[in-house]
């Protein structure tokens, strides 16, 4: 059992090498967050993807992306979050590392705001056919195969540098849309005002 938060990711190693190159102070007097706030809440409730990592009996680690739409990663309460887990190409990996060894960690990213945020924790596989229904969104079209449960040990968040800014293209269409509304209104008033004022304009 750690002692703080952070010591999930800052091993004695972790510290030993944060020492030698001058970090530690920086970090000596800083903890990890082990629950869920309102502000994390918010975060996660507006992505539609993130990266689940895993590892097997012998520490090989494995990470795979999970989506759907916004909230589908569901905040149940401050120290648990989950997802109905769809059918996908059959590999079952994630499922066979948790069976092994029920350490995760999970990685979500907001590229337009350049923001990460990083969830250490335990999880466990829940083929419970109520919990899976109550975690599958409603109108998606995808098939549930079974439902994860992430319980919080950790979470941080860190800096923008080096994220590059992207935009979904779902986000990008509707801006779109929306200048070419008012593109189309603008040359329908011209074209209204040219056929009122012909003498006008030709002046």
């Amino acid at each position: 059992m750690t002692d703080r938060a952070s010591d999930v990711a800052f091993t004695p190693t972790v510290k030993a090498l944060q020492e030698r190159r001058g970090s530690r102070s920086h970090y000596e007097d800083r903890d990890f967050r082990d629950r869920i706030d309102a502000d994390i809440a918010a975060f996660i409730a507006e992505r539609n993807s993130f990266y689940l990592a895993t590892a097997n009996a012998e520490g090989q680690p494995y990470i795979q992306h999970r989506g759907g739409p916004k909230g589908f990663l569901r905040v149940l309460d401050e120290k648990t979050l989950a997802f109905a887990d769809y059918t996908g190409n059959h590999q079952y990996i994630t499922s066979g590392n948790l069976a092994d060894n029920d350490r995760a960690y999970i990685f979500l990213m907001d590229y337009a705001t350049r923001s990460r945020v990083k969830i250490w924790g335990h999880a466990s596989v829940s083929d419970d056919k109520a919990t899976i229904a109550t975690l599958m969104p409603e109108g998606y079209r995808a098939r549930p195969l079974q439902a994860i449960i992430f319980r919080v040990t950790a979470l941080d968040t860190n800096c923008a540098s080096h994220i590059p800014q992207k935009f979904d293209a779902e986000d990008v269409q509707g801006a779109l849309a929306h200048l070419q509304a008012k593109v189309d209104a603008l040359e329908a008033e011209l074209a209204a005002y040219k056929a009122q004022t012909p003498d006008a304009l030709e002046r």
